[in-house]
């Protein structure tokens, strides 16, 4: 054993004993939400009190009235109404690992019995190291040698953008795609392509569109040859505005803007001009990191190779910009306060550690087997009980998609609340059709899945 105190700290068996009773104690609660509950009648008020003070709080509404009691078990979460739903949205991405995963809670606990509860970048403990170091190991490959912690996705992407214009100076315009999302700073609102998300803020006019593959799956896309389309439109974009591009920024699967899934080779020929061009190849990957069926989404689409910049989040528990040797920012251009909480970073390594020891990644692992076990599924219904009322489905691995009935926005949103209504959490994409969007939990069973697509059918069938 180490003679440094913070080490015999990690060690202690007294602590280690302890941190196992912990778990197991919380493990006999959360062994009880075993299903889908509807509200109970003795806690309706007090929870009605509390969306109130919420509403009043926050100054709006939420969008749905869930407040979560701190227990649930897997897919499952228990709310103060006394339901009990099945979570396929994860916190907009985030709880990959579901609720109340025992060795995701003693992986955090055992990051609170550190001095420190946030990293800095001027101040870092060994944390801070192993979490960079086994985000550039999981980035096989690629080029990427270096990572940059950070708070959350928009952060990564702030940090990405000035490391794209620093290298390529003076060149400061941005190539991204048609319904991209990349957050929700004021630069992040510029390079989101969404109106309603930046009513009143200027236009800076330093972000040029691409359109995205225009089908929802890789062969619809192919068909439609819009490879070429696309291609035509970024060399447009090069020829009118030349020396004054920094940088192509893309999200790998576009997500809010409606889970449209690229071929292989779709975003090659783009990527060559970038090459060719000096323009820095930055993959947004806030929302696919982890999702879809390899560690990054770069990987399982094949473009490795190319790539300067990686942004991820979410699954990661914090945010990180993975760069390049070439892409290395000057001292002074990045940095920040925080870089992440201990109890994050124990979580986000635990959740890396869980991934690749049981098989969920490859061909044959556990997250490509979720994603078609749920779209199989579903497209049964498409083809029996809701034929009509359900279309364009489409995954990859953990993230699933489909238009529910004439893919309206009021059609869409009357579909999420019944789905609330019945049992499933989730959100909305897209701008025309409307579509309902899953980010599933890699807990989740196969029998958990039927139970789910069953609810889905009883919902469908509402509309």
């Amino acid at each position: 054993m180490s003679d440094l105190l913070g080490h015999k700290l990690d060690q202690s068996e007294v602590i280690n004993k302890k941190l196992d009773e912990v778990v197991a104690e919380i493990q006999k609660y959360s062994s009880e939400v075993t299903g889908i509950r509807e509200p109970q009648e003795e806690f309706q008020a007090s929870n009605s009190q509390l969306v109130d003070d919420i509403a009043k709080y926050r100054g709006r509404p939420l969008f749905y009235p869930y407040i979560g009691t701190g227990i649930g078990n897997g897919p499952y979460v228990e709310l103060e109404d006394g339901s009990i739903k099945m979570d396929l949205i994860n916190g907009i991405g985030v709880h990959i690992q579901g609720h109340s995963n025992p060795s995701v809670i003693r992986a955090t606990l055992q990051g609170a019995m550190s001095d420190v509860l946030n990293h800095g970048n001027l101040q870092a403990n060994k944390e801070y190291l192993y979490f960079k170091k086994k985000l550039v190991e999981m980035a096989k490959g690629s080029n990427l040698k270096h990572a940059w912690l950070t708070t959350c996705g928009t952060m990564a992407n702030e940090n990405a953008l000035k490391m794209a214009r620093q290298k390529n100076t003076p060149a400061k315009k941005i190539i991204s795609m048609k319904n991209a999302f990349a957050g929700r700073s004021t630069m992040m609102a510029e390079v989101t392509d969404n109106p309603n998300y930046k009513q009143g803020l200027p236009e800076y006019h330093e972000v040029l569109r691409v359109p995205f593959a225009e089908g929802f799956d890789p062969e619809t896309s192919l068909k439609n040859k819009d490879k070429e389309q696309s291609l035509q439109v970024f060399q447009k974009h090069l020829e009118e505005n030349k020396g004054d591009i920094a940088a192509f920024v893309f999200e790998p699967i576009l997500g809010e803007g409606g889970y449209r899934i690229p071929y292989k080779g779709y975003f090659e020929p783009m990527l060559e001009i970038c090459k060719k061009e000096g323009i820095a190849v930055w993959a947004d990957e806030v929302q696919t990191f982890l999702r879809t069926g390899q560690p990054y989404a770069f990987q399982t689409l094949g473009f490795e190779k190319y790539v300067d910049i990686v942004t991820i989040a979410k699954t990661a528990q914090i945010g990180a910009t993975l760069f390049t040797d070439e892409y290395a920012p000057k001292p002074g251009l990045v940095a920040g306060t925080f870089a992440g909480t201990t109890p994050a970073m124990h979580a986000g390594l635990e959740i890396f550690r869980i991934m690749e020891e049981e098989n969920y990644f490859g061909e044959n692992g556990r997250c490509i087997a979720i994603g078609e076990r749920f779209k199989e599924g579903l497209l049964k219904l498409e083809e029996g009980s809701c034929k009509g009322r359900i279309s364009q489905i489409v995954n990859q691995g953990l993230m699933l998609a489909y238009t529910p009935g004439d893919g309206s926005k009021e059609t869409m949103m009357k579909f999420l609340k019944v789905l609330y209504k019945n049992g499933i959490i989730t959100l909305g994409c897209g701008r025309g059709p409307f579509r309902a969007r899953f980010l599933i939990p890699m807990v989740i069973t196969d029998e958990q899945i039927d139970e789910a697509v069953s609810v889905m059918e009883k919902s469908l069938l509402e509309l």
